[in-house]
């Protein structure tokens, strides 16, 4: 059944212009400038589907709670604001833990969630910030070894600190099996992180959080991770644009320095976004960690470190043009380059004929109004 989408303003990767978009058999079948009959838009923004490349929960579920109830009831969270494509991310945790994670995701594993990341164990202990300490490791091949053969193609990404003893060889053994080997938590300088670019480091996961920067070593400067990710023309790199995680003019200079086309959006949320909770918990019931949210952001409880964010999408995209990054910019990092990133941009990201009909309408102020997934009204 073909549906005009009609009256929009469609975000495109170039900007913004007034049309109307066909949808037949689940994809973009035409775009075109003249009037049609079919579905007014009223004007709304008509844009690609969200792609979150990190969220750790939402809804008052967290992923490593490693029930199909928590799968779905944070993915759908971030479906009602926008997110289109998911990668549901684990914390550093035990071994069986990360199992349980990986073996319930088979459950869930939909065209909504098509893969995992895994943020740990292999992160530095100086740049650990809310990661459970206890679980915090150096890279041990027999472990990942089986993840991976157990997750049988389901981990797209897997963040390291990639100074680490052994963590080249990790790169190695991930980018053999089509894992996006990211750099984070990590205490690397640039030679390091130059290094680890030759064997697969070629993302950086939240940027400015939890890395290192510029330090004096007997008088001298030396270059850390946030510049080598600037300085790495290739790399590219997520943020948390959720307003607090970086002030306006920081995420403005990220966007001026790598693009719109190096650069994502993402949420990294915990399970209290897109809830009014109070404090609440990093992780799993189980065996996570206490948090509290206050000022927009969730907080450890002695306030020393943020505990990731209570951010949805729609908020990403509210903080950006705060900032002073044009919409078809904004859109980008939260589409298209993270749809690249994850070697996805040939199905969706963008509206483009022959793409995936995974969209979302939102107004002026940033009120998603509908959400459609795969020609389909959700």
């Amino acid at each position: 059944m073909a549906e005009w989408l009609c009256n929009a303003q469609l975000v495109l990767p170039g900007g913004v212009t007034h049309g109307c978009v066909l949808i037949e058999d689940g994809k973009i079948a035409a775009i075109s400038d003249t009037l049609r009959d079919g579905t007014d838009l009223h004007g709304c923004y008509l844009a690609p589907g969200f792609v979150e490349l990190h969220a750790h929960g939402a809804g008052g579920a967290d992923f490593m709670d490693a029930t199909p109830g928590a799968f779905r009831t944070a993915a759908e969270t971030h479906l009602r604001h926008g997110v289109t494509t998911l990668f549901p991310t684990a914390v550093a945790a035990d071994f069986g833990s990360t199992m349980r994670f990986l073996r319930v995701f088979k459950q869930a594993k939909s065209s909504l969630m098509p893969g995992v990341h895994l943020e740990g164990p292999y992160l530095s202990m100086e740049m650990r910030g809310a990661i459970d300490p206890r679980y915090i490791k150096n890279p041990d091949e027999k472990e990942y070894l089986a993840l991976l053969e157990f997750a049988d193609g389901d981990i797209k990404r897997w963040t390291a600190a990639p100074e680490l003893p052994g963590a080249l060889a990790f790169g190695d053994a991930l980018q053999a099996r089509g894992v996006l080997p990211s750099i984070g938590h990590t205490s690397a300088n640039y030679a390091e992180i130059a290094r680890a670019a030759r064997h697969g480091f070629t993302h950086f996961t939240h940027l400015y959080s939890a890395m290192s920067t510029i330090t004096r070593v007997g008088g001298f400067r030396v270059t850390g991770a946030i510049e080598s990710a600037y300085i790495l023309e290739d790399a590219t790199v997520e943020v948390i644009a959720d307003g607090c995680h970086l002030p306006l003019e920081l995420l403005r200079l990220v966007w001026r320095v790598k693009g719109a086309d190096r650069t994502c959006l993402t949420t990294d949320s915990m399970r209290c976004a897109g809830t009014d909770a109070r404090e609440s918990v990093l992780g799993s019931l189980e065996d996570g960690l206490p948090v509290l949210i206050e000022d927009g952001v969730a907080k450890l409880p002695d306030r020393s470190a943020f505990a990731g964010s209570v951010a949805t999408a729609d908020r990403l995209l509210r903080t950006a043009l705060a900032a002073g990054i044009p919409l078809h910019d904004a859109v980008r990092m939260m589409t298209l380059t993270p749809a690249r990133v994850m070697g996805m941009d040939s199905a969706l990201g963008s509206i483009e004929m022959g793409k995936q009909a995974d969209l979302v309408v939102f107004d002026s102020s940033i009120n998603i109004k509908s959400v459609m997934k795969g020609g389909t009204w959700l």
